[in-house]
């Protein structure tokens, strides 16, 4: 089972995703949160999987309170879930860390299913967001180092990183395992001198690897 933080100001809002979180027996919402200072001080002292964000919080914002959860507990995952359709919030969060962006407008369903993708290790983007996000990480992401020397092997499981697979995805479609596919990104990420698998994501496209 995993345990969910819950971040979000509106009280009603917050019932509501946990009543449709625990839909999935997997799900334990354990925690809440109104606002970004408080959920950094629920990880200080419990043990979260998994982290569903608003963006617009007063005290602490999404954003802010991302890129400091990612910093001391890079492990955790984190969905960005906002009603705001606005692709700057979404390259702020992803650049922060972010495994992935959502609309509040989505269904129940896809809700549940980007935690699942989150938690498998995909990157989960609104349709109508990433429409918008690509272009702009490709006009204005900080590009690293273009002479890195992957393998054939690094550059194939690079490519589906960037186009939002998970790691089972990435094993089926490569016929691996799960954990050689871990231990090739564990290898990607270090070559690369990159935090985790959304900067990864973002380097892809960067770079035209999933072209």
């Amino acid at each position: 089972m995993w345990n969910i933080l819950l971040v979000e100001d509106q009280t009603i809002v917050r019932q509501g995703l946990k009543v449709i979180l625990e839909q999935d027996e997997r799900f334990n919402v354990s925690h809440q949160a109104e606002n970004g200072q408080q959920a950094v001080r629920i990880m200080e002292k419990h043990l979260i999987d998994f982290i569903l964000m608003d963006v617009r919080m007063p005290v602490m914002n999404g954003i802010e309170a991302t890129r400091i959860i990612k910093k001391r507990w890079p492990d955790v995952k984190i969905l960005i879930l906002t009603t705001f359709n606005d692709d700057e919030y979404a390259v702020q969060a992803l650049r922060e860390g972010a495994n992935g962006f959502l609309l509040k407008t989505s269904e129940p369903a896809k809700l549940i299913d980007a935690v699942h993708s989150c938690m498998s290790g995909g990157l989960t983007i609104h349709d109508e967001v990433a429409a918008k996000v690509m272009p702009r990480l490709l006009q204005t992401s900080e590009k690293p180092k273009l002479d890195i020397n992957f393998s054939e092997r690094e550059l194939a499981i690079t490519k589906l990183v960037g186009e939002g697979r998970t790691n089972k995805e990435i094993a089926d479609v490569l016929y691996l395992s799960i954990g050689t596919v871990k231990n090739h990104l564990t290898l990607i990420l270090q070559k690369a001198g990159l935090r985790d698998r959304t900067q990864l994501a973002i380097y892809a496209v960067t770079h035209g690897i999933t072209d």
